[in-house]
């Protein structure tokens, strides 16, 4: 078999010139989408305050010591906590309202808010008014998804993240038969005309369907490109390049925040989420295959093609072939590969590849093993402490923005200091950085917002360095022939569990409000003390056969 030197590419054409560069920025332009979508959530969800609504028009509101002449006078003081609305109406009735039940009071005498006589309790039945202060217009509004429904709108982004594993299984899997390139167009379409086609949801079901599909392509999109940009860029450059891919995911996190803030209806701020990105689609269909794939397929007088192509743009001559890439090999007429046409080539049975053969020895069963623990816990606890910055006090968009911001700070410090660091080494301490400021954050006073956030930020920071450089480390660990469908793929498999299992755990807030930062703690220090085994992969060449891989 002939063995790949594909690296060799980038010493003659360069690790990042015009051609990558061009090619890198477009493809990163695209990825901002992902982060849209993935936090899209945040504010489609929304649940702004309620209380059930009443027959009859109110005339009195009374809230402890604070009175009014009407609901929307005393919603931005009420606390969810708190004690019932007191109101009473035109035809003289007297309710005292709660979140989900209303008391209608039976021959008050006065109208005061504390009462001991007898009241007559009922079901909101479907009927509830909301402080449209904050929040104009979300699903949760539209379709009342409160009480008894509010389990539906819990379970909208973990359903969203099934999706983004389906994704990420379904389109590994055609991306090894059709090319990275294809799959690359096929998901920026659909995330354009899935995202437009969410807004016009006739129902609760139509969203979570077609969120789900949107989630899918999102996927499919974000674990493909990581590879696309791998395999176009020489190893000088390459953390670099694949960590800024999380760069313009923050991006577009902090695009969430803003339209979150400028626009408070929910339809319309997921249209203009899903145009942000769309010129993307007038020049994707230029895009190239990678020459990784191409050789690794065969398809020699493409690659070579490529070749030529990457030389002219980048202003050098053209002096490098496909066959140059390969060890020689002739047959026994004396033709090289490049010379013999599709057809005439001699047929090499391929070997069946299988999740197997991540643990095709004890070694590499043990690595593949931590690999999938980082991906997990690199993926719960971005989206722990992502989707709970709306709830640490402040402003929610504030914090959301911010949240996106430090991730922009984390790969920039990172890539500067990237000189002075090892991939295992820096894997390892993020996350014991990580546990380090849980743990801190549990012995912090919770009433100090600005602390409370500042902890968070940091607490980010430290686990969004795992979460990046594990893309980069799992594509320089494995072979090419397995690098995308079952080595990313299967990572990113475990990577979608954990973003499942992460509004779940930012829920247990509820029961303690330092338990979702705990349990990410506990679990970054566990794995990173297991990362220490790993082999260094930083300035070695991309494996191309699982024996090479294993000898690292």
């Amino acid at each position: 078999t002939a063995k790949m030197t594909v690296e060799r590419m980038f010493d003659e054409y360069g690790h990042f010139k015009r051609f990558q560069a061009c090619l890198y920025f477009a493809a990163v332009f695209q990825a901002t989408s992902c982060g849209i979508h993935y936090l899209a959530s945040v504010f489609l969800v929304e649940t702004p305050n309620f209380v059930c609504s009443v027959p009859g028009n109110i005339t009195d509101v009374l809230y402890g010591n604070i009175t009014g002449s009407s609901l929307e006078s005393v919603f931005p003081v009420i606390k969810p906590a708190g004690g019932p609305l007191v109101v009473r109406t035109s035809e003289g009735e007297q309710w005292e309202l709660s979140r989900c039940r209303s008391a209608l009071r039976i021959n008050p005498q006065d109208f005061t808010y504390d009462y001991y006589g007898n009241k007559t309790m009922k079901d909101c039945s479907g009927n509830f008014v909301y402080d449209h202060t904050e929040v104009h217009s979300s699903i949760v509004t539209d379709w009342d998804l409160v009480c008894e429904k509010e389990w539906l709108a819990k379970l909208c982004q973990p359903t969203f993240m099934l999706g983004v594993l389906v994704g990420a299984l379904l389109f590994g899997d055609i991306a090894d038969r059709i090319g990275r390139v294809k799959i690359l167009m096929i998901t920026s379409l659909c995330q354009f005309a899935l995202g437009v086609a969410v807004a016009f949801s006739l129902n609760y079901y139509f969203f979570v369907v077609l969120r789900f599909l949107l989630a899918m392509a999102s996927s499919g999109y974000l674990v493909v490109v990581f590879v696309y940009v791998t395999e176009f860029t020489g190893s000088k450059v390459r953390t670099w390049t694949s960590m800024h891919i999380h760069a313009a995911f923050a991006v577009g996190i902090m695009v969430v925040a803003l339209t979150g803030y400028l626009v408070r209806v929910w339809w319309i701020y997921q249209i203009i989420l899903s145009i942000c990105t769309s010129p993307f689609l007038l020049f994707c269909w230029k895009f190239p295959e990678t020459p990784f794939y191409l050789m690794a397929k065969g398809r020699y007088q493409e690659a070579q093609a490529l070749l030529d192509t990457i030389a002219r743009f980048n202003g050098l001559e053209c002096r490098l072939k496909a066959e140059d890439l390969l060890e020689p090999m002739k047959s026994e007429n004396g033709k090289t590969l490049l010379e013999k046409e599709e057809g005439e080539r001699p047929a090499q049975p391929e070997k069946k590849l299988s999740i197997l053969d991540l643990f095709c020895s004890w070694r590499m069963a043990g690595r593949t093993c931590t690999v999938w623990a980082i991906w997990f816990i690199g993926s719960l606890g971005y989206y722990v402490f992502s989707l709970g910055s709306v709830n640490l006090g402040g402003n929610q968009y504030v914090n959301l923005f911010l949240a996106g911001e430090c991730q922009i700070k984390t790969f920039v410090i990172f890539c500067l200091c990237f000189a002075l660091l090892h991939n295992v080494v820096t894997l390892a301490k993020s996350l014991h950085l990580t546990f380090d400021f849980c743990m801190i954050k549990r012995t912090a006073p919770h009433e100090i917002d600005s602390l409370a956030i500042a902890l968070s930020m940091i607490g980010k920071f430290a686990v969004a360095i795992a979460f990046g450089l594990i893309y980069l480390y799992t594509c320089e660990l494995y072979p090419t022939v397995i690098r995308w469908t079952l080595a990313v793929g299967s990572g990113s498999m475990m990577c979608r569990v954990g973003s499942i299992v992460a509004p779940f755990c930012v829920y247990l807030v509820d029961v303690w409000v330092y338990l979702p930062q705990l349990i990410v703690g506990i679990l970054a220090f566990a794995i990173g003390v297991l990362t220490l085994l790993l082999p260094e992969t930083l300035g070695e060449p991309l494996p191309t056969t699982l024996e090479e891989a294993e000898s690292l």
